[in-house]
């Protein structure tokens, strides 16, 4: 019985680590602008970005874009509790991909632009972990999630995001923050900034 049981989450989990690439490849022909990646987010960069989270904070975390789940599952390593995550993702197949690997967490499909009306009223919110392709959105789009931050974010939490634009992304000029910090993860392919932002 018990061999059966471990073939069983072998199966599983060889599914699990498989499905990202195939389902990013899937998502970026249906939907390049929103998707802006071929593969998962690498597990370097993904503990990169979950150790910025602060720990002694009790407001919630918000996962923009969760994907395949790479970092989502980085958050949770790093000490945030199931109850304290919420997960946007914009499109349905990954959404119901995070529902099924993360049964606990509140994953959201909707659209980071509208943040406000995701997430519960009032909130307090700790930090929002990003891996949105900023670079590739409509600028308006853009424009809105950013203001989403300053709006939600002010004088109480911080931003995290990671671009593969090495340099300084256009984008980071609407940002205002009162701290900034970046560093490069070499080992991600391709290789991949991560910025946090203190509002």
């Amino acid at each position: 019985m018990d061999g059966v049981w471990w073939q069983q989450a072998k199966k599983i989990s060889s599914i699990v680590k498989t499905a990202g690439p195939f389902m990013f490849l899937q998502e970026l022909i249906n939907q390049p602008k929103f998707t802006g990646a071929i593969c998962p987010s690498s597990k370097k960069l993904a503990r990169q970005m979950a150790r910025h989270i602060p720990l002694d904070n009790d407001g919630i975390i918000i996962e923009l874009g969760g994907g395949t789940g790479v970092i989502t599952q980085a958050i949770l390593d790093h000490g945030i509790s199931p109850d304290k995550l919420y997960v946007i993702e914009f499109s349905p197949t990954f959404a119901s991909h995070l529902k099924a690997r993360f049964p606990h967490i509140t994953i959201i499909n909707g659209n980071a632009a509208h943040l406000d009306t995701l997430i519960p009223h009032g909130a307090k919110i700790n930090a929002v972990v990003s891996s949105l392709p900023l670079i590739s959105l409509p600028p308006d789009t853009c424009q809105q999630i950013l203001q989403q931050w300053h709006t939600l974010l002010k004088d109480q939490g911080l931003a995290i995001q990671f671009t593969y634009n090495l340099r300084s992304p256009l984008w980071k000029t609407h940002i205002h923050a009162s701290q900034f910090h970046s560093e490069i993860v070499w080992g991600n392919i391709p290789p991949a900034k991560v910025m946090t932002f203190k509002f």
